[in-house]
């Protein structure tokens, strides 16, 4: 699991080998476009998320691009889960996400 952020990073590097193909083109605009951190600070989030116990990577990886504001933002993330996320743990959540914004 990477993030949009690494994403960035890794196609840049591939770009200044040679010729992306147009797949690859079109992830390099949209993850410009949409990444708002680096790939550095992505990545110590998502350390930072996934040492919470509770989130599991591919969750801490979805956080880590769309960087939620709002408790009903980190629901969604958890939509699909079994179980439901608690109040703490979205304040949790949120406030991990708050130091990188």
């Amino acid at each position: 699991m990477v993030s949009l952020a690494e994403v960035k990073d890794i196609l840049t590097e591939r770009q200044g080998d040679g010729e992306l193909t147009a797949e690859q083109k079109l992830a390099l605009e949209h993850a410009q476009k949409f990444s708002r951190l680096d790939s550095k600070k992505a990545k110590k989030l998502v350390k930072e998320l996934t040492e919470l116990g509770f989130v599991s990577e591919i969750n801490a990886v979805k956080l880590a691009d769309i960087l939620p504001s709002h408790p009903d933002d980190v629901r969604l993330v958890f939509s699909k889960e079994r179980a439901s996320v608690e109040k703490k743990d979205i304040e949790k959540i949120l406030s991990v996400v708050q130091k990188y914004l």
